[in-house]
């Protein structure tokens, strides 16, 4: 099967294009053929490894995923595709059934492996029958941002807030953050770049500042909870949290994507799912790229101002 391999960290150009021995599950695994997955500034990060060994939290990137090459060579998170072959013990799932799959269920326990033509994994593990009017594209675009923005607006206490802003509202975790906050029922107004304006309008926020032209801090407004999703790759965090500082109210909290590790929710993906067939919430996708084009995308991506979600094409049928 054909399968991006990298067996070193660095710049996107590590990324290779082999054919590897396809996989064949175990007892308790099902084998997906994939016809979707993304690239994210999470597996960017991986696959560059630019923090040294003894930054806490590149020891614990080393020690979850290995020091000086990955310890799984095919990297991704999410995988969308059709069940192509079962284990002997699996019973939850059925041949040629619709699946969406998450792989990293904790630092320390994750498979990656979605950038391939087929991969293997345990049927208990972030593994979700795809509702019929859902895309393999909709379908990859959801967990990856959808469970973070879960996490961190949940962190923030999201159910009693009343006026929530979204800096780096157009970007996947930023999309998702908007919808999500609007179907707690709060206010939402969105901080992103003039050319991104009307997308986040659309997606349900009351107010949207172009911060290219003024600073929210300045209006008199205030905020109960402001969520900083600007992705990593540009964000200026020590900046970002002083200017959110003067945007809250005197309970209020700041949240940033970097406030710790995001635990993986089952019934925050379900909900997602759920939101997503039932037209509440909709999967921002910027670019769609094929296997063959991941060094691209992996340049798009680190570059740090996507609008939502890359996709990756693996299987064009």
């Amino acid at each position: 099967m054909k399968a991006i391999v990298c067996t070193k960290y660095g710049s996107p150009e590590v990324l290779q294009l082999k054919e590897v021995e396809k996989p064949a599950p175990k007892k308790n695994e099902i084998c997906i053929k994939i016809h979707t997955t993304t690239v994210t500034s999470s597996d960017c990060i991986i696959r560059s490894f630019n923090l040294p060994w003894w930054h806490p939290m590149g020891l614990m990137m080393g020690i979850a995923i290995g020091f000086g090459k990955p310890r799984n060579p095919i990297l991704g998170m999410v995988a969308a595709g059709i069940v192509e072959s079962i284990g002997s013990d699996a019973k939850k799932f059925k041949i040629n059934e619709q699946v969406l799959v998450y792989t990293v269920l904790s630092p320390f326990k994750s498979r990656f492996g979605t950038y391939a033509e087929y991969m293997c994994i345990p049927e208990d593990w972030l593994v979700f029958p795809i509702p019929p009017t859902i895309s393999f594209s909709e379908a990859v675009a959801i967990p990856y941002a959808g469970l973070l923005a879960m996490h961190f607006l949940k962190k923030g206490n999201i159910q009693k807030r009343k006026n929530v802003l979204v800096v780096g509202a157009s970007g996947s975790i930023g999309t998702t953050a908007v919808q999500i906050a609007r179907h707690f029922g709060v206010k939402v107004t969105g901080v992103c770049s003039t050319a991104n304006l009307e997308l986040v309008r659309s997606l349900g926020a009351e107010t949207v500042i172009d911060y290219t032209k003024e600073d929210y801090s300045k209006r008199s407004e205030r905020f109960d909870l402001i969520l900083d999703a600007v992705p990593g790759q540009v964000a200026d965090r020590k900046s970002l949290k002083s200017q959110a500082r003067n945007a809250l109210t005197p309970d209020g909290k700041y949240i940033s994507i970097d406030d710790g590790l995001a635990k993986v929710s089952h019934d925050d993906l379900a909900l997602l799912l759920d939101l997503t067939q039932s037209g509440r919430f909709k999967p921002v996708i910027d670019r769609i790229y094929s296997l063959e084009q991941m060094v691209e995308a992996h340049k798009y991506v680190e570059a740090g101002h996507k609008k939502g979600n890359v996709v990756i094409q693996v299987i064009h049928n």
